[in-house]
């Protein structure tokens, strides 16, 4: 159900930002770490499925209050003239990785399990097949 929303989402956000106004330089800042907070909450959202642990609330006042505080951060680096951006880009990417490699890790395993329990029943049934043989 998450996976379809997400994927609903993209395509609608395709759309419009084909058909959006080009970004003025000025905002550029503002909305590529805007975008980096609401991955991070979308990759939070995505390993918290996966562990069954997900909860609309949690995710929806994440993904909004980490995009604010990114854009207020943002602002108050320009009125002060230091890129206190940057620090929460190296945060949020940083946890974009750690949910990515926990995603990964979830499928792996998940895949390797399928494998294994495939292999263990031609195992059963090639020992089945093979003591019947014998007598």
């Amino acid at each position: 159900m998450v996976f379809i929303a997400i994927i609903i989402g993209c395509i609608i956000g395709a759309i419009i930002g084909i058909y959006a106004p080009i970004i003025p330089y000025t905002y550029s800042g503002y909305l590529a770490i805007a975008i980096i907070a609401a991955l991070d909450s979308v990759f939070g959202g995505i390993n918290s499925v996966l562990k069954k642990n997900f909860d609309i609330k949690i995710f929806v006042t994440g993904f909004f209050g980490n995009a604010i505080l990114s854009i207020l951060l943002t602002i108050l680096g320009q009125k002060l003239n230091v890129d206190i951006y940057l620090a929460a880009i190296v945060v949020f990417v940083g946890r974009m990785f750690n949910n990515l490699a926990s995603i990964r890790r979830y499928y792996i395993d998940r895949f390797s399990n399928k494998n294994e329990k495939v292999e263990a029943e031609e195992t059963v049934t090639t020992d089945t097949v093979d003591t019947s043989k014998k007598q």
